[in-house]
């Protein structure tokens, strides 16, 4: 196995592969990447046996086909280290060393057989389709935040994937807050298909994808999720689990509607969080006629209070929030203003953009 490539076309997706890998291994050839060369496209693989990520990097200079493991975190440690015009030559010595040379620097890394390289298996998909990449990206910013992180309910660890009819909606949920993006599809699905995508699997997912409208393929299988663009293909594993029922969430028919400028609200829930209880973030605010105040205390009995102008009509009510759930929200949403649906003080409330948007975020209330 002999080819070249340039620093600057191999970097990149070496490291978004590499970013699969994980540190602490059980099997040695997990802490590796495979690199298969085969008419003229060098293919770099990464998996930590849950998620797998593959990139496909066509070659300008023809090279000698093959296929071996190197490790991953050195093989990204010696492309970083080298001048950015660089051009990197590989080749296999002996079958046993991958001698990496370039300009004057050379490295000899050990390798690992291909053969020992575990793959995930090519089992046909239940649903397939296609969309553009900004789409999924879209629906995977707008709730990837609001999924828990270690919790003993693993199902919440992890992002709900739903099509339905002409729809492909994502669903995060930690339990005190809920995040749900809903988009068109052009397909027609009949039966609901539900998967859960593990939380690292939509994170990895996440960086491969850009806001461009190319497409991407889809599929959706009984224990596997399968995305393919041009460059990469990417497999994660699906949680094996029943994602809570999130229509009984959706709180319904609040009668207290609130709509305020996002960006000042945004920026007084961020200098009020400055006092909040730093372990349970919370804050109070008091809705009157016109008026949003806004008020944080701590245990050290130091307080922040900001005034919001605001339109609404209805009774006063007061009602805690934890202040960061406030925020993720007024951070990934776009629109000048966002509206507050609430009931009463002891219910959730529900944000969304105030024209037909595909989001909506719904906050558990704190007792504070």
């Amino acid at each position: 196995m002999k080819f070249s490539v340039s620093r600057e076309a191999l970097l990149t997706p070496l490291q978004l592969v590499a970013g699969v890998v994980e540190r602490r291994q059980t099997l040695p050839v997990l802490a590796n990447v495979l690199l298969v060369l085969e008419d003229n496209v060098l293919s770099l693989t990464g998996t930590d046996l849950e998620v797998e990520i593959i990139a496909r990097l066509p070659l300008e200079n023809p090279g000698e086909m093959g296929e071996i493991t190197i490790p991953a975190k050195k093989l990204v440690d010696i492309c970083r280290s080298l001048p950015d015009s660089a051009d990197i030559e590989f080749s296999l010595q002996d079958s046993q060393k991958m001698m990496v040379k370039s300009g004057r620097s050379r490295f000899t890394l050990a390798t690992l057989p291909a053969n020992d390289f575990p793959s995930t298996e090519k089992s046909e998909g239940d649903l397939q389709f296609s969309c553009s990449q900004h789409l999924i990206k879209r629906l995977i910013d707008r709730t990837s935040f609001a999924m828990a992180q270690q919790d003993v309910r693993y199902y919440l660890n992890g992002m709900l994937w739903e099509v339905e009819g002409n729809t492909l909606r994502c669903v995060a949920t930690d339990g005190h807050r809920l995040a749900m993006c809903v988009r068109d599809l052009d397909i027609d699905v009949p039966i609901k298909t539900q998967s859960i995508l593990p939380r690292k699997g939509v994170i990895e997912l996440s960086r491969l994808l850009s806001d461009q409208e190319s497409p991407v393929n889809l599929t959706l299988g009984i224990h596997h999720i399968r995305v393919e663009t041009p460059d990469y293909t990417f497999t994660s594993k699906l949680v094996d689990g029943k994602f809570p029922d999130y229509e009984r969430v959706l709180p319904k028919g609040g009668t207290n509607i609130v709509v305020g400028n996002r960006t000042e609200l945004k920026q007084a829930f961020g200098r009020t969080a400055i006092l909040s209880n730093e372990k349970y973030r919370g804050v109070r605010l008091n809705f009157s006629e016109g008026l949003l105040n806004i008020v944080a205390n701590n245990p050290e009995q130091e307080e922040a209070e900001e005034q919001v102008v605001i339109d609404y009509q209805g009774d006063d009510i007061e009602i805690g929030f934890n202040v960061s759930y406030l925020q993720d929200v007024t951070n990934v949403l776009n629109t000048e203003n966002i509206k507050i649906t609430l009931s009463d003080a002891n219910s959730s409330a529900l944000l969304e953009e105030p024209e037909e948007g595909d989001s909506v975020y719904v906050v558990m209330p704190m007792r504070l």
